[in-house]
């Protein structure tokens, strides 16, 4: 079975979509307005228009401003890296949904909604302090 992964995301506009995510340190690579691809580890997300999003899974794309539809973690190494990229995804015109904290003394994250309201959530996990 093969192990990679690609994770298909509906966007309005392929072009500011790849903007946005080029702005917060997320390398994305525009193919034209036909779609965009993000590499995070060995997992892609590739950006579609909605209308072409629609066509491939034969149903609506989901209301993000009406209802959540998944939540994207991606590790971080420090705390500092944390608070650095929640600060970039609000110059870029994301929204932060959940501020940078800690959760059961051993996990620092932040929750951040991009353009199209997907939301992602970025993570650092200090394992020696993990009871």
């Amino acid at each position: 079975m093969s192990k990679d992964i690609w994770i298909n995301l509906p966007v309005k506009d392929v072009e500011e979509s790849t903007a946005f995510f080029n702005s917060i340190g997320l390398q994305a690579m525009n193919v034209g307005n036909v779609r965009a691809q993000i590499s995070i580890g060995q997992t892609k997300i590739l950006l579609f228009p909605i209308e072409t999003f629609e066509t491939f899974t034969g149903s609506k794309a989901t209301d993000t401003a009406q209802s959540g539809e998944v939540i994207f973690s991606i590790g971080a190494d420090s705390r500092e890296e944390v608070d650095a990229f929640i600060q970039k995804v609000e110059l870029a015109g994301g929204r932060v949904f959940g501020r940078p904290g800690e959760t059961d003394g051993w996990m620092y994250g932040a929750g951040f909604a991009d353009l199209d309201g997907h939301r992602w959530n970025l993570l650092y996990m200090d394992e020696s302090k993990r009871s």
